[in-house]
């Protein structure tokens, strides 16, 4: 549950306010319970710093009741077991909670090899080539998973999030420092280009 929320909280804003969103909401709030019963506007003062706060607290008070409605309780051991096809529909079932989400919670929290596709590991794949240029988040999900071995599959997500953030940025990436320039499209072209445009300045 924790990672469920924490992640909804994560959505649009870093890393350092979600963090503090979230450790202000369970400040506030002591159960998950307390928590569900209390009304949108008592939730979302606590979790402002995390932005988008009037959208996020009646999704997180959606999801609680849901998951309540469902099970009786807040426990969500039973996503270990199940075939992962059906622990992801189950998840993205909820209200407000896509895939990446959906594998957040099972990559995290319960170790399972879903892969969360967010910007970063979006952006490098589609640049190398790994998934089509026109591709959607939730179709490279599949895409990306399909072709990696389980035990790859966490260490892939972290490795293709610190490459985005280092070098393959969204704007003025780094290519020619990258070490997969040579197996890099993007970069090939990328590189070509600027050379281009210097030998005619």
């Amino acid at each position: 549950m924790s990672e469920l929320v924490l992640t909804i909280l994560s959505q649009n804003t870093s890393d350092t306010n979600s963090g503090r969103a979230f450790m202000r909401l369970r400040s506030r709030f002591k159960t998950w319970e307390e928590l569900m019963a209390a009304p949108p506007d008592e939730i979302v003062p606590e979790i402002q710093p995390g932005g988008l706060a009037r959208i996020k607290a009646p999704r997180i008070k959606g999801i609680l009741e849901e998951i309540w409605s469902r099970l009786g309780s807040f426990n969500l051991s039973l996503l270990e077991e199940m075939p992962m096809n059906e622990a992801k529909a189950w998840l993205r079932s909820l209200p407000g909670v896509g895939p990446k989400t959906a594998a957040c919670v099972l990559m995290f929290a319960l170790g399972r090899p879903a892969l969360p596709v967010d910007t970063h590991v979006h952006r490098v794949a589609q640049r190398l080539g790994l998934v089509a240029a026109k591709a959607g988040a939730a179709e490279a999900h599949d895409v990306l998973e399909a072709v990696l071995e389980p035990d790859d599959v966490y260490p892939f997500h972290i490795s293709l999030i610190k490459h985005g953030r280092r070098l393959c940025r969204a704007q003025r990436p780094l290519c020619e420092r990258c070490p997969l320039l040579a197996g890099c499209p993007f970069g090939r072209s990328y590189v070509g280009a600027h050379l281009d445009t210097r030998s005619h300045a």
